[in-house]
């Protein structure tokens, strides 16, 4: 994946952001508390306060998450981190040694004998073993030495393998620190490890709170989860964040969608848990049986299990420790604890067992109110095919798909394939299942289930959509070539289903725009040949403006890619084309500069995807609507959803690119691991060269990579613009812009192009540069376009202080009435810019106000720290912000705040993110606690900007 490239060597110095607004990182669910908790130390060290803490949890439960914020939150100052390691538990000062390497320079700057005592401990010295007291001073003095120029956090995690020797060091020095500006961190899991660190200020980690832990959980596993299933998971784990996430990695979708489909253990897999077994070897018979039916069973739901139980002649409610030898709880939910019990259960018992186990749930889970759950259970209870028990539960599977989804669906005919005695109707059933299969990502499975189906009999168009189904298994592996693969799968469907195949065209289309470019105008030439019917559809409108847009480029296509954006956001795509038609949709919105319908589109982009439950759908659809959230100003919003993405995905998401762009942020994330390619000279040829937006794109080799690489070059250009290094944004814009085929992000790069040729003095480059923008924006014609437009051609007209003035403030005019909020923080910040080359300084500081104002409450912390330097050359000097001005909600909470504010209930923000009516009320009442409100009307007046919705002013 392309990443934002490191600076050239010869480059000016950046202006970084003195006090960024927001750190990178993920989003810590549930854990406000102490975010703000350790933020607070951060500024109270910063400030020249010493702080010390001790954070305390059990494995797994977050403390490592949260050292990361607090070292995030130190920007600015000296951050030391280090960890203890179980093999040198038992090597005095081994712990003290790894933490204060990088404060030895110090060493002959404290007082002799404490320096002496400090380097025969590390062996830097030699002499008689050193008096402890002396040692510890000399621990003291080194920490007190290392802050003198900067403020100092050291931040020790897995502290329950320090050694006992720094341990006792370090406790003795967090207590004699003072007024110095030192802060020391220690986790640990059990504070008894070390009875030195008793007495010292604590934070105890418990799990997250249930709809917290909720909220990660519907993060981690895209798609419905049956409520039942879900509390009873959150109930195991006890809020336990990793354990959460490993459970959620450990299973495929169809494992946990209404807990159809829970994968057995492999039956050559490592038992281990040799405690557990011994432990159910000694249980009577029957007792192991129930057991075996909880580990079974997805819900914990101890009515059912009750009812099992009594038929076995089995008490689960006898007084003491139970009759289940510690393994199991019986309470609201029925849960195995620690969760791994479970699994051992499972592989301690045989494929016979586990069938009768799945008999046992079927005869007393009720007929009629869980149906679905009772056939399930009976389908694995069997062993041979049956077409009686595949038939229901083909019939069930639409039922599934309600409560737990397309995974539980795909589950059910997975099954109903596998118990099916005909071979035709085995066939059938195995497509349906592979079908459903590929619709979330479960490739595997779909990749077993294809031979099945094509080993037939099939009809025609069957086999056309086996042939369908392995290019859309080839669009997920890396390398694969998918478009063609589409193409070749849509030609064969055509004479038999046209509908179909325009839908495969239009996938064809899609995947080649994501990665294979050089296919992409082949390909549409190829659909574009392809009659539509006299009655088109919005699939049909679509793929003729996209294949248009391909080939006779923008101008030619607006009217049609008008036409069919209307057409899609007035009608739901049919499945087998919503993934490729929504993902087009907003991409024609976004190159008409249609921000209102791109927003639309990518938000029903993204629930759908979520509704679908494959992950990798998901973190594209993710990935584009984090797009949208930086650009309407809502960094705070954008950054939770990278955070998802990141967990759904196989990948850092390219959004995130773009939001470390906008944030300013140079650091790992933005760095590749090879060197960037010397800038193009100011007087390149290369943009009189390269092919217009409307010429049509060259059919020859590409390298770019694709929509992707073409954002992730503009994210460059974007970053180095925002910290002056011009060189650099040129080339990066000039590598966005040439590539084929030119679309919104390509357009992007050409407002970056001129904004860095105007500031080298490359004025042709620039002049260039807007009149191709001036193509695609007249193209448009909307207010984001023409303000867009303006803000360019005003870059031009310096000499022309009336054209210059008036571009301006038709800019500003213009992308006032959009939700383009950054873009409008840009034109006031060049506004003011100009305005103070001028010497109109009154004039230049309330559009540099405005300006900082913007770029600050929403996070765009270099474009802040520039519209900050120049309002300081007027005379004035802007206040440097902080994390805590940008409210106090979290980025779940703003989330819900938004759609309350918008007028959803509390039932339809549920169904968007997929969370409960209960838990939507519990964000709720959260936001109103911070925001000082009583209700959901005052939302609107009380959220903070970050946060806001970009409206018309």
């Amino acid at each position: 994946m392309p990443r934002i490239d490191a600076y050239p060597a010869a480059r000016k110095p950046s202006r970084r952001p003195s006090a960024p607004v927001a750190a990178p990182g993920p989003v810590l669910r549930g854990r406000q508390a102490e975010c703000q908790q350790l933020t607070r130390l951060a500024e109270t060290v910063r400030f020249g306060s010493s702080r010390v803490l001790v954070l305390s949890g059990e494995a797994g439960i977050g403390k490592s998450a949260l050292l990361d914020h607090l070292v995030a939150a130190a920007s600015g100052g000296r951050v030391v981190r280090s960890a203890g390691v179980p093999v040198e538990a038992g090597l005095a000062f081994a712990g003290l040694h790894q933490l204060c390497t990088l404060l030895l320079p110090g060493l002959d700057r404290i007082p002799a004998p404490q320096a002496d005592a400090v380097g025969i401990a590390f062996g830097l010295r030699s002499g008689p073993a050193p008096d402890p007291f002396l040692l510890h001073l000399g621990v003291l003095s080194l920490l007190v030495e290392a802050a003198a120029g900067q403020p100092l956090i050291c931040v020790i995690d897995d502290s329950q393998w320090l050694d006992h020797p720094s341990a006792q060091a370090l406790a003795f020095a967090a207590r004699r620190l003072a007024d110095q500006p030192v802060g020391l961190v220690f986790a640990l899991r059990d504070p008894a490890a070390h009875p030195a660190l008793a007495g010292l200020p604590r934070l105890a980690l418990g799990g997250l709170d249930p709809g917290p832990a909720r909220d990660l959980l519907a993060a981690a596993l895209p798609g419905p989860l049956d409520e039942r299933v879900r509390d009873r998971i959150v109930a195991e784990t006890r809020g336990n964040p990793s354990a959460l996430l490993e459970l959620a990695r450990s299973c495929d979708p169809a494992g946990l969608a209404g807990g159809f489909g829970l994968p057995y253990p492999d039956e050559t897999a490592d038992r281990g848990a040799d405690a557990v077994r011994e432990r159910l070897a000694a249980l009577p018979p029957d007792t192991r049986r129930l057991l075996l039916a909880a580990a079974v069973d997805p819900t914990g739901d101890p009515a059912l299990l009750s009812r099992a139980a009594a038929r076995l002649g089995v008490a689960p409610d006898e007084p003491g420790p139970g009759p289940f030898g510690g393994l199991l709880r019986w309470g609201t939910h029925v849960t195995f604890r620690p969760p791994s019990i479970r699994s051992a259960v499972l592989r301690a018992a045989s494929a016979d067992e586990r069938r009768g186990a799945h008999g046992l749930l079927a005869a007393v889970t009720d007929p009629v109110a869980d149906a679905d759950r009772r056939a399930w259970h009976r389908a694995h209870s069997i062993r041979e095919p049956d077409e009686d028990v595949a038939a229901e539960l083909e019939r069930c599977a639409g039922r599934a798909r309600v409560r737990g989804g397309p995974a539980a669906a795909a589950a059910f005919l997975d099954r109903a394939a596998q118990l099916t005695p005909a071979a035709d109707r085995r066939a059938h059933r195995a497509l349906a299942a592979a079908e459903a299969a590929v619709r979330i990502d479960a490739t595997g499975a779909a990749a077993a289930l294809l031979p099945v189906a094509a080993a037939g009999p099939l009809d025609a168009l069957q086999q056309a959509r086996v042939d369908l189904l392995h290019a859309r298994l080839a669009a997920g592996r890396p390398g694969e070539r998918a478009a063609p693969l589409l193409l070749a799968a849509g030609r064969r469907i055509e004479p038999l289903d046209a509908e179909l195949a325009r839908a495969t065209f239009l996938e064809a289309v899609a995947a080649a725009l994501a990665a294979e470019p050089a296919e992409a105008v082949r390909i549409a030439r190829a659909a574009w040949r392809v009659p539509a019917p006299g009655r088109p559809s919005p699939v049909d409108l679509l793929l003729d403006a996209v294949t248009t847009r391909l080939i006779e480029g923008g101008a030619a296509a607006a009217p049609l890619s008008r036409r069919a954006l209307r057409a899609v956001l007035r009608s739901e795509l049919p499945t087998e084309a919503a993934p490729a038609g929504l993902r087009l949709a907003a991409v024609l919105a976004a190159d008409l500069w249609d921000d209102e319908s791109w927003d639309v589109l990518t938000e029903r982009r993204v629930t759908a995807a979520r509704a679908a439950g494959g992950p990798g759908e998901l973190a594209r659809a993710l990935d584009t609507r984090i797009v949208v959230e930086v650009l309407r100003g809502r960094l705070p919003v954008a950054a939770t959803l990278v955070d998802e993405a990141a967990t759904v995905g196989t990948a850092v998401p390219e959004g995130a690119l773009w939001l470390a762009a906008w944030q300013g942020w140079e650091h790992d994330l933005l760095r590749p691991g090879r060197a960037t390619e010397a800038p193009a000279p100011a007087t390149a040829p290369a943009m009189a060269t390269a092919p217009g937006p409307d010429e049509g794109p060259d059919e020859g080799p590409d390298e770019s990579g694709g929509i992707g690489s073409t954002m992730a070059h503009t994210a460059n250009a974007v970053l180095s613009n925002s910290l002056g290094c011009y060189e650099h944004a040129l080339a990066e814009a000039q590598r966005a812009t040439a590539g084929a085929p030119g679309l919104a992000a390509a357009h992007w790069g050409l407002a970056e192009l001129a904004e860095a040729a105007v500031r080298l003095g490359a004025r042709d480059l620039a002049a260039d540069a807007v009149a191709r923008l001036a193509v695609t924006t007249r193209a448009g014609g909307t207010d984001w376009a023409l303000g867009l437009q303006a803000r360019t051609r005003a870059l031009l007209s310096d000499g022309d202080d009336d054209g210059a003035e008036s571009g301006y403030r038709e800019a500003i005019d213009r992308l006032g009435r959009t939700g383009i909020r950054l873009e409008l923080a840009r034109a006031r910040l060049r506004y003011g810019e100009w305005l103070r080359r001028g010497r109109r300084r009154a004039d230049a500081r309330e559009q540099l106000r405005a300006a900082e104002q913007a770029f600050a409450a929403a996070g765009a912390g270099a474009f802040a720290e520039r519209a900050r330097h120049e309002l300081a050359a007027t005379g004035e000097k802007a206040r440097a912000r902080t994390v805590a001005d940008l409210g106090q909600l979290t980025a779940r909470e703003a989330q819900i705040a938004g759609m309350a504010r918008d007028g959803l209930s509390n039932p339809e923000i549920g169904t968007r993110l997929f969370l409960s009516p209960r838990t939507v009320e519990y964000h709720l009442h959260n936001v109103f606690t911070k925001l000082g409100i009583a209700s959901r009307h005052e939302v609107d007046r009380a959220l903070p900007g970050p946060y806001a919705q970009g409206r018309p002013a």
